[in-house]
């Protein structure tokens, strides 16, 4: 399953884009979600976990100029890492920040990207909260 975005203006077209690590100079990644790329025995427990992390486990979502950012406690730290570690495999367009908090506070997650990146992302959780 491929999920693409068409940019929503014509300055989200005509855009520059940055080249993606890995890409050859001058080529960018397309904004397309590529599931093909998450091992077939793997993409269940993925989307169970991506479940979770915009379901029950998010505490908190902040809208960011690029995409958002989401809360999460420090209890759930393996489970945000392992969820970018597989999500970047099919979406490698993203940018992942993940902020750690002293004292054990709270887990900051950013997903963002260049234009078209906030679209897709905000209709891939409109999806999981369906």
């Amino acid at each position: 399953m491929v999920t693409t975005h068409e940019p929503n203006s014509q300055a989200e077209s005509n855009s520059s884009q940055t080249p993606m690590m890995g890409n050859q100079p001058g080529e960018t990644t397309p904004i397309a979600c590529n599931l093909t790329a998450i091992a077939d025995e793997v993409r269940p427990q993925h989307v169970d976990l991506a479940l979770y992390l915009f379901g029950e486990g998010l505490l908190e979502r902040q809208e960011l100029p690029g995409g958002y950012a989401f809360r999460y406690s420090p209890d759930d730290y393996r489970a945000v890492a392992d969820f970018i570690e597989t999500e970047r495999l099919c979406c490698p367009f993203f940018n992942f920040t993940l902020e750690v908090t002293p004292e054990n506070g709270p887990m900051w997650l950013r997903i963002t990207g260049r234009p078209g990146v906030k679209n897709l992302l905000l209709s891939m959780l409109d999806d999981l909260t369906k």
